[in-house]
Formats: C-alpha cells, structure tokens, sequence
C-alpha cells in the first residue's frame, strides 16, 4: 500500500501529514481532525486542498502535528496535506498555487533585543 509522507510548517508548528487510499478519515494526534480542530473555519482551510483536488472522500489522512497554537498548527496541517495531494496528483499544481495553497508562509515571532520591553517597545523615555 502507497504512503505518501509530507510536511507543512507555519510559525512554531510542524506538521507531518501520511496520505494513504481510505475512506476519507482525517486524524490529527490520535483524534478526529472535528475534534482537534473544533472551530469550523480551521476546519475548512484543513479541507481546502482535499476539495480543490476532488479528493474528498477518496484518501485516509493521519496527521502528527506539534509546537505553535491552534491556528498556526491548522496552517501547517494545510501546507501538509497539499504537498502530499501533490504528490499523488502533479495535474492539481496550477489550482494549488493559484490559491496559494503551496507557499509556506515566511512569517515567524521577532526576538527580543536586549535592552527592550519586546522585540521593538522601548521602555518609556523619562526627561528628568
């Protein structure tokens, strides 16, 4: 049986997706991804890739995800599961890209410097 493995990261979260012929079971960290993930817009971009590609029910998804909160996880999930859609279907890419469903977002927590509040707050300047 064909496993396709594929990762997707978005802030702190690293999510490894294995995409395998099933019944269209979607488990992220042992639980349904409806569980995991309860809000419903979390939920949808995490099917997003799956419905472009007209693979809804067609493909059994097992997900480890770790690291960052809720929303950046449900990203990488996303990232993920269409680098692994890809790999079954190289004819999807131009869709993919056109929703922008293949570039992994740069975007990351700035460090602190020493000396400020946070990464750019300064403490409050006092005249006398």
């Amino acid at each position: 049986m064909e496993k396709n493995v594929a990762i997707g990261r978005r802030k702190a979260a690293i999510a490894r997706v294995f995409l395998k012929k099933g019944k269209g079971e979607i488990i992220v960290n042992k639980k349904d991804f409806k569980e995991y993930f309860p809000l419903v817009y979390l939920q949808n971009k995490i099917l997003e890739p799956l419905k472009l590609a007209d693979m809804d029910g067609k493909f059994s998804l097992k997900v480890n995800v770790r690291g960052g909160g809720v929303k950046g996880q449900a990203e990488a999930v996303q990232l993920g599961i269409a680098r692994a859609v890809l790999m079954v279907d190289e004819e999807i890419r131009p869709e993919l890209k056109k929703h922008r469903l293949l570039t992994r977002d740069p975007r990351a927590v700035e460090r602190k410097k020493p000396g400020y509040r946070k990464a750019r707050k300064k403490e409050q300047y006092s005249k006398r």
